[in-house]
């Protein structure tokens, strides 16, 4: 979240100051720092003239800092008091935008909203001016969501001009309001939490919930229809899930809640900390184990199995049996259509399900060699796509790589007279020719590695260490359906290319 922006026409601005035009005109020639005008961002719907605007921010934030009109200016950002009263706490409080606490100080009812949604504190404020504000609330916090100097970064709009949010200072906050103020970690900052809080309290110990997708993990853990190694599996990436939440939780608290600037403790407590009592979570079991879990995951057809598949494919997709997912056109007279004649129809599986997203798909497939999942889709345009995961290795047989096409993406051709997409890992992409200055140093690792073994599992993570000819080879701009032969690419490999 951040400041929300708002502007200002001329006549607001000399309402805000309370100056009329004559009084807005002395002001600009006495103050070099008075803001200057700017346009109002277009809008599409906009017909008339861009109008001459001020940020509410820019002038609010200034008449704060100007002596001459501090007592028009945001009222965090006026000069604090060197003495103020001492603040009392006056209670949780609902807001429209979620729990509150209400401090009472010199300057007036402050209400830090623990929230930080976008425009927490403008909602808030507007909501308390239109009711009359009964409660006399001056103006309204709500988290920044970042670090500020003496404690957590917030956003204020004062309930007198609620459409303009300014940044406030946490330990000017916490001075007005005599002691530390609380503060609650992104995943406990729960309503009822906040509510059960008072001064002086120790932080509740409060267990971290679960989100959307260790619940999904935890239901396919639970579903006996799998087996016990696919539950396995969707166990240890569930307690993966609960322990990088916990960590994530515990660091916060270490970062908000640390000693401040110049040796001073920042102004805050922790409201509440992680249950710690049976973290961590085993996780990280065998590897080949958990492998093997998800491939029969990917195989199976219950929709418990598509959404834990969705969730491994982004969390830790190299568990999954499949690499990239590659498109290409449906289209005759092609090398792909060597490749989808050996396609065989079949009924889809959750690998199907996560690899159409939210697409049509017309058919499935299945590639006998690879097992890889393969659909046809309508496409965005109309025309008719292939949409199918890259192999992480090729059957080999003794075979080898005879040559490589380039068409759509990398092609290899076997020496048994097999066509296959090209095998990838699942977070790469293989492409050639000019890339705004990037090389495709993952074609050339891939290519490499198949020269020396067909059937290896390509690994990418030190793919800018390909062979330099290699890289050099994949980057010229090859026509579309160019063939490099086995004997064009070593020759390649062991030739450096040239310096210009």
């Amino acid at each position: 979240m951040g400041v929300r922006e708002s502007y200002l026409t001329r006549s607001e601005v000399q309402r805000l100051l309370g100056v009329t035009t004559f009084g807005m005109r002395r002001l600009t020639r006495k103050y070099d720092n008075f803001p200057t005008p700017t346009e109002r961002p277009h809008s599409p719907f906009d017909r008339e003239e861009p109008e001459e605007v001020w940020s509410g921010n820019a002038v609010y934030s200034w008449a704060a800092e100007t002596a001459e009109l501090a007592h028009r200016g945001a009222l965090l950002l006026r000069p604090v008091p060197d003495d103020p009263a001492p603040g009392r706490w006056g209670g949780h409080q609902d807001t429209v935008r979620g729990p509150a606490l209400d401090w009472h100080t010199g300057l007036g009812v402050i209400r830090l909203v623990h929230s930080t949604d976008a425009k927490t504190a403008t909602d808030v404020a507007s909501a308390l001016a239109a009711s009359g504000n009964p409660a006399g609330v001056v103006t309204v916090c709500a988290l920044y969501g970042d670090m500020g100097f003496g404690g957590p970064a917030l956003v204020a709009a004062d309930t007198a001009h609620p459409g303009i949010e300014y940044e406030a200072s946490w330990g000017d906050v916490a001075a007005l309001a005599g002691q530390m103020l609380p503060w609650w970690p992104d995943l406990l900052r729960l309503p009822r939490v906040i509510r059960e809080w008072t001064p002086g309290a120790r932080a509740a110990v409060v267990e971290v919930p679960a989100n959307d997708r260790e619940k999904i993990l935890r239901r396919a853990a639970a579903n006996e229809v799998f087996d016990v190694t696919s539950r396995m599996a969707a166990t240890d990436m569930a307690n993966s899930i609960r322990n990088d939440r916990i960590d994530h939780t515990t660091n916060d608290i270490e970062t908000f809640c640390k000693e401040g600037y110049g040796g001073r403790p920042n102004q805050v407590v922790a409201g509440a900390v992680p249950d710690t009592s049976r973290h961590p979570l085993p996780c990280d079991g065998d590897r080949k184990a958990r492998k093997a879990g998800w491939h029969k995951l990917a195989l199976h057809t219950h929709p418990d199995a598509v959404a834990a598949l969705e969730v491994a494919a982004t969390r830790e997709p190299n568990l999954l049996p499949f690499g990239a997912v590659t498109e290409i056109p449906v289209q005759s007279g092609g090398i792909s259509d060597r490749w989808t004649h050996r396609l065989t129809m079949c009924d889809p599986t959750a690998a199907h399900a996560v690899l159409a997203q939210d697409d049509k798909a017309q058919a499935f497939f299945i590639d006998p060699l690879t097992d890889m999942p393969v659909l046809r889709t309508p496409g965005d345009t109309g025309r008719q796509t292939w949409r199918f995961y890259a192999p992480l290795s090729l059957p080999a047989g003794g075979a080898e790589l005879a040559s490589v096409v380039l068409h759509h993406t990398l092609w290899v051709l076997t020496s048994d007279g097999h066509v296959h997409p090209a095998p990838c890992t699942p977070t790469e992409h293989l492409w050639w020719g000019h890339g705004g200055g990037d090389r495709p140093s993952e074609a050339a690792t891939v290519v490499d590695q198949l020269l020396d073994q067909l059937g290896t599992t390509v690994d990418l993570r030190k793919h800018w260490d390909a062979p330099k000819g290699l890289t050099a080879l994949f980057n010229e701009e090859h026509k579309r359906g160019a063939e490099l032969t086995r004997a064009a690419l070593l020759h390649a490999r062991m030739t450096p290319p040239r310096t210009r």
